[in-house]
């Protein structure tokens, strides 16, 4: 049975929507959805660039907000606000697994392009790894 999951954060144009392209493409089955409580305007277009360098395309996704899912059910909601200065979302919807999975906003990256980018690098990294790890303890386990 497939696995519904949720990923929030604030903006819904950089993180969630990476770590959206990740689960999706560890298991095309999972249904993945992430949203913000402030949605952004537009995906980052860094995000959907330093994706494309691991061929996952994003540049179709764009922000939604957390109301558009409060009368779904998901077996995981996962928020991923890294800093004291933001607010992770609450979800007030059915959930069976809540979990915190926190990242710098890479957004706030600041110097020049390259300097920028490395940061989009790094944060996408640590997303890559760190839900592949979620994926490996709670979904590839959960289907054995």
């Amino acid at each position: 049975m497939s696995k519904r999951i949720l990923i929030l954060c604030t903006g819904n144009s950089c993180r969630s929507q990476m770590a959206e392209g990740f689960l999706k493409s560890f298991d095309s089955s999972l249904e993945v959805f992430s949203a913000g409580t402030k949605a952004a305007p537009k995906v980052s277009s860094k995000a959907i660039r330093v994706m494309s360098e691991l061929e996952i395309d994003i540049s179709h996704n764009y922000p939604k907000t957390v109301d558009q899912f409060l009368a779904l059910s998901f077996d995981y909601v996962i928020t991923v606000c890294g800093n004291a200065k933001e607010t992770c979302p609450v979800f007030t919807g059915k959930v069976k697994n809540r979990l915190h999975i926190g990242f710098d906003d890479p957004a706030e990256a600041a110097g020049s392009e390259e300097e920028i980018l490395a940061v989009f690098r790094r944060v996408r990294d640590e997303i890559k790894n760190d839900f592949y790890r979620f994926f490996s303890e709670h979904i590839s386990k959960d289907s054995r």
